[in-house]
């Protein structure tokens, strides 16, 4: 049966907000935090979904991206568009905090290495090392502040690229319970002669990851000639990146009881600056596989199915999976619940409009959505008495000449 993935009353545009008075269209603020840990002003860039104006109770999983001035555009238009535009429903609206760059490699490094050149000269050997310092600042001074000013809920992701990758592969072996997701784009487990890789080996086999997620994207990095097979046999130093991303990728797939929740994929179409973008997109999709809610045509056109009942039940397993309070999106159900109304399908639309109602009892437009269902079965009454709670939460001259008119 054809799936139909009903949309949202207006069609969410891509880009967050238009600030008409700078004529400019923008997509997030840039904030900054003065770190006693790093000691350093460190500025980050973050993106609040649209659907929280001021008074708006809701709330949203938390995305760090670390690399945040490359990598803040693509991930911020991807959630959107996920998330809303279309009435998309693939994965939560979330907070998106971009974490900019004073010292890539001194950050982004968990141990520090000797020189081997020609990937590692004394410059960079010198400065690096210093990740678990970088990780304090994330968990005890960032998130703090996050949480602090914004409306998050509990629910975080960790996503990084190359160094950035090999940061999240240390915080989840070392950090595991700090985020509830990782994703590690083609991650640099080469670095410090494969010190992480190596020990991460040995923690997959003795630790319990549950509730834990990963997805390891791998780039194309090998030279012409060179295929995937191949390489996992070569020794030269061109394909040791590659190499060490596949060995960590076949160490995870061989543990199958640690609890740990995985997916990779090889992008032989993609090298390591392209992948980024395809890799969180696929990503998104395996850690939210759950999220979607989908209806057949058939459920929607036969009267005798509880569609508020299959939304209630849906929620409560997205509830399981991001572990918090999750509550059908109001707009949805009431777009269903309107279509349902045309349809003369009396029953259901009430349960809808009545779900709604329940679930956001200070909105003004479910409940001016509910007074729309008691007009058009002639109840004159309780139209009234829900267009009249409607314009006390907020004014609107439209609903206040639809009270009028039922009042007459």
């Amino acid at each position: 049966m054809k799936k139909l993935h009903f949309s949202v009353l207006v069609l969410f545009i891509a880009i967050t907000a238009f600030a008409q008075n700078e004529n400019k269209v923008t997509i997030g603020t840039i904030d900054s935090i003065q770190s006693a840990i790093l000691k350093e002003q460190r500025k980050i860039w973050v993106y609040v979904p649209e659907s929280w104006p001021p008074g708006n109770k809701q709330r949203y999983p938390v995305l760090y991206l670390l690399d945040g001035e490359g990598h803040f555009y693509s991930v911020v238009g991807m959630i959107q568009q996920l998330s809303q535009v279309n009435g998309n429903t693939v994965c939560p609206e979330m907070i998106v905090v971009g974490i900019t760059n004073t010292d890539r490699t001194r950050d982004l490094t968990p141990t520090k290495a000797a020189p081997n050149p020609p990937m590692i000269d004394s410059a960079m050997a010198n400065g690096s090392g210093g990740g678990e310092a970088f990780v304090s600042f994330i968990e005890k001074e960032l998130m703090p502040h996050i949480d602090s000013l914004y409306p998050t809920q509990p629910y975080k992701m960790l996503v990084g690229h190359s160094f950035g990758g090999l940061t999240v592969m240390n915080v989840l072996m070392n950090h595991t319970k700090l985020f509830n997701s990782y994703i590690a784009i083609d991650p640099s487990m080469w670095w410090d002669k494969k010190n992480l890789l190596l020990a991460s080996k040995k923690k997959l086999i003795e630790m319990n990851f549950g509730g834990s997620n990963l997805y390891l994207g791998i780039a194309n990095t090998m030279e012409p000639g060179m295929n995937i097979t191949k390489v996992k046999t070569d020794t030269s130093m061109m394909t040791e990146h590659i190499r060490a991303i596949l060995d960590l990728d076949k160490t995870i797939k061989a543990q199958t009881k640690n609890g740990l929740s995985y997916a990779s994929k090889y992008y032989g179409d993609d090298d390591h600056g392209s992948v980024p973008m395809i890799a969180t997109y696929d990503a998104l999709h395996f850690f939210f596989k759950k999220y979607r809610f989908t209806i057949s045509f058939k459920d929607f056109m036969d009267s005798a199915v509880d569609l508020a009942g299959k939304f209630e039940k849906h929620y409560q397993e997205v509830t399981k999976l991001l572990g918090y309070k999750v509550l059908p999106p109001e707009a949805m159900p009431s777009y269903i619940a309107y279509e349902a109304l045309k349809q003369k399908q009396f029953a259901k639309a009430e349960a809808l409009f009545k779900m709604n109602v329940k679930n956001y009892p200070d909105s003004p437009d479910a409940n001016d959505a509910y007074g729309d269902y008691f007009l058009a079965i002639g109840n004159k009454e309780k139209a009234a008495e829900y267009f009249t709670k409607s314009l006390a939460l907020k004014e609107d001259p439209e609903r206040r000449k639809k009270l009028e008119n039922v009042n007459k």
